[in-house]
């Protein structure tokens, strides 16, 4: 298929990047991504350049920047690159944290595997969240669906392992320090969807 003379309504091009519609037309109303035309009933049409775009509006996502900062960038408006070197090397370093905690669960895990010890279903959750979090803000949806399959796979917990899932937690929170946990909720901040 020609893709550089194809077309994408709104939703084939949020299913095709993974990113949502709501997503897409946030992008359109602020000006960041308009798509190439419209068809006669209003419907978004986006063409290659539209993807392009959104290619490097994805990818400028991941340094952390501000949907304001990749409009800046996208239309030249940004005359000093040290403010954006900057705040790359800023997400780089949260990445290296996030990145050395997924190394130490991961050790946790295989450490229990060795001694025979499953992992309980809420440390995969954790794992999974972690992982899937590190690189990039979740969507609404993303985010939604998180909360929901941690709701539903806690509700599957005994008793028992509620309360000792309640004691992790807690002896995990009483091992940080004040700085660490306040770190811990900006991470956590970070991850809610910039667009709601």
């Amino acid at each position: 298929m020609d893709t550089e003379n194809r077309t994408w309504r709104v939703g084939a091009l949020a299913e095709a990047t993974g990113l949502s519609v709501r997503t897409l037309h946030h992008y359109d109303e602020i000006g960041l991504l308009r798509p190439g035309w419209r068809t006669t009933s209003g419907h978004r049409q986006y063409d290659a350049a539209d993807v392009r775009r959104l290619h490097r509006i994805v990818a400028l996502r991941g340094f952390g920047l501000s949907l304001a900062e990749i409009g800046q960038v996208l239309d030249g408006e940004l005359t000093d690159p040290r403010a954006l070197i900057r705040a790359q090397l800023e997400v780089v370093e949260e990445q290296l944290v996030a990145a050395t905690q997924v190394r130490d669960k991961l050790l946790g895990v295989l450490d229990g595997l060795e001694s025979a010890h499953e992992p309980s279903a809420q440390t995969l959750i954790e794992l999974i969240e972690v992982t899937t979090a590190m690189n990039r803000t979740l969507t609404h949806e993303e985010f939604q669906a998180m909360a929901e399959t941690r709701r539903r796979l806690t509700e599957n917990l005994s008793p028992e392992e509620l309360e000792a899932l309640s004691a992790r937690r807690q002896q995990a929170m009483e091992a940080l320090t004040p700085e660490e946990r306040e770190r811990m909720r900006q991470a956590r901040e970070s991850l809610l969807p910039a667009d709601g």
